[in-house]
């Protein structure tokens, strides 16, 4: 019987993982990735990386190509604890199957700019729409520029209490 099994992979490298471990005939692999703008000496680049850096996730025949998995290049081992070899249940690995899936990468979205339409997520503002008047990287706050009470106001909020326009998770925090 197969099952989903969480693999410990070389940071940097469990791509390669993955490709051998596809290889072997009826095993199943699941790598999810996200790709992001980091700042380096050059300036700015996009770097992609997994998810959960240093593991991804097979399903294969436990009994008899455990062996074959774990002498894949790239796999340093699978997960266990002791002599207990858990399995990740199907419904786990397909919920972050709807996210991310093995073809694509998921891009982390660029930072807030000024002048961006945003809606206020937490707090008493919650569900107002606003305008990014100011970013404050060094703080993670920005200034907004709202209407309230028949009047424009600034206020001060944590980048993460923001949701751009668009965004599909606005749907969570409709007030």
């Amino acid at each position: 019987m197969t099952a989903w099994y969480c693999l410990k992979a070389q940071t940097k490298r469990e791509h390669i993982a993955a490709d051998h471990v596809r290889q072997i005939p009826g095993a199943t692999v699941f790598l999810p990735r996200i790709r992001l703008k980091r700042k380096t000496v050059r300036g700015p680049a996009w770097f992609t990386e997994a998810l959960f850096p240093g593991y991804l996730f097979a399903r294969f025949e436990f009994e008899t190509q455990l062996r074959q998995v774990q002498s894949a290049n790239g796999v340093r081992g699978i997960v266990h604890f002791g002599d207990r070899w858990p399995a990740i249940p199907d419904d786990s690995i397909h919920e972050l199957q709807l996210t991310f899936t093995d073809d694509s990468i998921c891009t982390v979205e660029d930072p807030l700019t000024t002048g961006e339409q945003v809606e206020v997520a937490v707090g008493p503002f919650r569900g107002l729409k606003a305008v990014i008047s100011r970013v404050m990287p060094a703080r993670e706050r920005v200034l907004i520029l709202l209407d309230f009470l028949g009047r424009q106001t600034t206020a001060e909020v944590r980048e993460d209490e923001l949701i751009r326009e668009g965004d599909p998770r606005r749907q969570t925090f409709r007030p």
